[in-house]
């Protein structure tokens, strides 16, 4: 008897060619044009195209008008996306002892057009204004691992970001010229790693460093956010970066070693929105 012929009356084919659509993206192929996506599939090239703009229009897939790849909206569908990237998992150990060492908390975001999306993060029992879990998102030029993530950014990808965004002041210390930006995450960029001094929010100071995966580049950012009574910029630059920095590279280490099949930054939507 077919699989077909097994399934209920109430099975619903479309969502099931749709979610074989999502699946067609792995870590071994974060980009598909349409005939690789109906080939992948065994859907036809007008179907496949169908369910590819749809997914684009709803903001979980995109596209420059030949090649498809996911984005990090896929989180919204819940544990498929997080299981995919394995990143959480990965990085959460880490974490862990990162926060036990320093006593501040912790994230993990990627990047999504422009803004950062949290994919994990350990809280310390201090109480801060501003409330963070999975799938928070944030303004990415007004955060530490946003430009983290900006800076990593191709050259062309970065232009425009700079030329469309609307870079409003969260805080009186929030950089909004873009000019100014760019200069700070060409700085970010040479550095390796980003310190954002209360931009996002009054008393809140945040450091973060790049996780690179397997080919090298910038797949994600890792922080660590202080109140700005706990010490000075200095003070956080001097006890709180150094650890930060050594975690990123277990953090990368545990990903070469095979612990994620972490997919490519241009696999998670994150050098073009």
């Amino acid at each position: 008897m077919s699989e077909e012929a097994t399934r209920s009356p109430e099975f619903v084919q479309s969502l099931e060619r749709g979610l074989a659509v999502i699946r067609a993206f792995d870590g071994e192929h974060p980009q598909l044009t349409l005939s690789e996506v109906a080939r992948r599939t065994g859907l036809t090239r007008a179907a496949a195209r169908r369910f590819l703009l749809t997914l684009v229009e709803l903001g979980y897939v995109h596209t420059d008008g030949r090649l498809f790849s996911l984005r990090a909206r896929i989180l919204e569908l819940g544990y498929a996306y997080l299981s995919s990237l394995s990143l959480p998992e990965v990085a959460q150990r880490h974490m862990e002892a990162l926060v036990a060492r320093v006593h501040e908390s912790c994230s993990v975001s990627v990047l999504d057009g422009d803004q950062v999306v949290y994919v994990a993060r350990v809280p310390t029992k201090r109480i801060m204004t501003v409330g963070i879990s999975v799938g928070t998102r944030f303004p990415a030029y007004a955060t530490s691992m946003g430009r983290v993530l900006l800076a990593a950014q191709p050259v062309d990808w970065l232009d425009d970001y700079l030329a469309t965004a609307q870079l409003r002041p969260l805080t009186r210390r929030t950089v909004t010229d873009p000019a100014k930006l760019r200069a700070v995450l060409t700085k970010i960029a040479a550095q390796g790693y980003a310190i954002v001094d209360q931009e996002l929010e009054e008393g809140l100071r945040s450091v973060a460093a790049p996780i690179h995966g397997e080919n090298g580049s910038v797949i994600a950012a890792v922080n660590v956010s202080a109140h700005a009574t706990r010490g000075s910029f200095e003070m956080i630059r001097r006890e709180l970066l150094p650890p930060l920095l050594a975690a990123a590279k277990r953090i990368e280490e545990d990903i070469r070693g095979g612990l994620s099949r972490s997919p490519t930054a241009d696999g998670l939507g994150l050098s073009s929105a």
